[in-house]
């Protein structure tokens, strides 16, 4: 998920060309999931399984600039996606793998428009 998140945010900043060769800027990325049960549903009388959850990606990053090292910002964002399980195990393995990848395309998103916000904020170029 922290693999997937980087590729999205490098194809979204860079709009498909890559990494550039000298970048004017550095992102230090951090990237946690939390994947929790939304819903209990009662199969028997005496045991509940889960039949909904939701994958929580979390992102804290710092920007600094390449050439002088200084800080610009730093910030954290967060994205959940909601996936079904249904009762076959690979199905709903599979059901979490999708969830994981729609949210850190969600992230890489929401991160991108960070940093271009961080960067107009002190007067930095894109």
């Amino acid at each position: 998920y922290a693999q997937q998140v980087r590729n999205n945010l490098i194809f979204g900043l860079g709009q498909g060309a890559g990494e550039p060769a000298t970048p004017a800027y550095i992102l230090d990325l951090g990237v946690t999931e939390l994947v929790e049960s939304a819903a209990l549903v009662q199969i028997q009388t005496d045991e509940d399984e889960p039949t909904a959850g939701t994958v929580t990606l979390t992102s804290s990053y710092v920007l600094t600039d390449a050439s002088t090292g200084t800080v610009i910002a730093t910030g954290k964002r967060s994205v959940p996606s909601s996936f079904d399980r249904p009762r076959q195990e690979y199905a709903s393995y599979r059901a979490q793998i999708d969830a994981e990848n729609r949210a850190a395309r969600e992230l890489a998103d929401l991160l991108r428009l960070s940093v271009a916000q961080d960067l107009v904020k002190h007067g930095k170029k894109a």
